[in-house]
């Protein structure tokens, strides 16, 4: 997760970091990322009924009743795993999580055992009154997926009427006090609504917008004719670049972040090192505490049958399940190859990633879209945008220094 408006348009500094110690337990949410023992965000997919039928949806899921889920018990069972191993953050997924009956029970009790609870949401089940309810569970965050404006939303969502609902979803939530924003996958279909939806963050005032990168998982592992060249993508991050500086000349210092790529890390960096070379040494050493891709270290996947994955998107693989180890113990577990790879992988990845200069701040990107697209782990991830040229050319001393 990259905080673009923060980064670009010169707000957070390394000071603000490092007054907080860099530690997870000392740490305001919105700097975890910069942790030095970073501890992961989990991802529960509490259930995987769905009401919509999305086209890129990782988990494949259906309107209908999936079996073996955690029960209510398990649930808080596992939320005490978390909260006793340090997790900072629960977001509560599905599916579609508001389908299930007690997610606001378990959110509730999670944001009680001092977790930070975000609900990752279509948002068409938002109405008024849920909203004063995920209020009342103190839920931190309320993500809301739109992939377009009107039909065009509807269309990826495989529901008429599903923007409609998602927008009304956040404004009652905004009318309930509850901090509310949008999460945008980036396709080859929706690329023309980008501008779009800044008009709408806008016009709503919506505070904080998320655009995610394509993940080759579930539904959006079989549709190729959405997947985006690197080109493209190329361009549409610099026009999420421009949108935001946009905003921030305006005086709105919305939170616009890019998920999922992190090519866009090493992109932001010589975008600023054009403009301020100075500005850009100090995001360098921001991105370095960054990280990039945290799968299996500052992130991970708890499904609905309890199965743990080094993130969201790797259901294919299970490191174990909690109904039968705690989650920290399974954490901490190197004995599975793919774990212990994940944790130190600099040295097994192949090609192009193998000698980038920006490893250190990319992390060798997302090792799923690796292997879906190539059947290899640790190939190259097809979706970087960086030429050879870019990859291969000397970081400047200051930077490392």
């Amino acid at each position: 997760m990259l905080d673009i408006a923060r980064l670009l348009c010169g707000n957070l500094s390394t000071g603000e970091v490092l007054r907080h110690g860099r530690q997870t337990a000392t740490m305001p949410s919105e700097l975890l990322r910069f942790s030095q023992d970073k501890k992961p965000v989990v991802v529960w997919n509490t259930s995987r009924r769905c009401n919509l039928h999305c086209v890129h949806c990782y988990t494949e899921s259906k309107d209908k009743v999936y079996p073996n889920e955690l029960s209510h018990q398990e649930g808080v069972a596992l939320i005490d795993q978390l909260a006793d191993f340090g997790s900072p953050v629960l977001l509560l997924s599905g599916g579609e999580p508001l389908y299930r009956p007690d997610v606001l029970e378990l959110a509730g009790y999670a944001a009680g055992r001092g977790l930070r609870v975000v609900i990752s949401t279509n948002g068409t089940m938002i109405t008024r009154e849920k909203a004063f309810q995920i209020k009342e569970a103190k839920v931190s965050y309320v993500g809301v997926s739109l992939d377009g404006i009107g039909p065009v939303h509807d269309r990826f969502r495989g529901v008429k009427g599903a923007f409609e609902k998602s927008l009304q979803g956040i404004r009652n939530c905004q009318e309930a006090g509850v901090k509310v924003g949008l999460r945008f996958t980036i396709t080859r279909q929706n690329r023309d609504q980008i501008e779009g939806i800044f008009r709408l963050v806008e016009e709503e005032k919506i505070p904080r917008v998320c655009f995610y990168h394509l993940v080759y998982a579930g539904r959006g592992k079989h549709t190729a004719r959405i997947v985006m060249e690197p080109k493209e993508t190329r361009s549409l991050v610099d026009l999420i670049f421009q949108k935001t500086r946009e905003l921030y000349q305006k005086g709105l210092e919305t939170e616009v972040l890019t998920v999922d790529n992190h090519a866009d890390a090493p992109h932001l960096y010589m975008t600023l090192l054009k403009e301020d070379p100075a500005r850009a040494e100090e995001v360098y050493k921001l991105l370095l505490w960054n990280g990039g891709n945290n799968s299996g270290i500052a992130i991970g996947c708890v499904d609905e049958q309890g199965f743990v994955h080094p993130d969201q998107f790797w259901r294919s693989h299970s490191l174990g399940n909690v109904r039968e180890r705690p989650f920290g113990d399974i954490w901490r577990d190197t004995s599975d190859p793919l774990m212990a790879g994940l944790k130190d992988r600099k040295a097994l990845l192949e090609g192009r990633c193998s000698t980038c200069r920006f490893l250190e701040i990319c992390n060798g990107n997302f090792r799923v879209r690796a292997e879906a697209a190539s059947g290899r782990v640790w190939a190259p991830d097809p979706a970087c945008y960086l030429t050879d040229q870019e990859i291969n050319a000397p970081v400047p001393v200051e930077a490392v220094a």
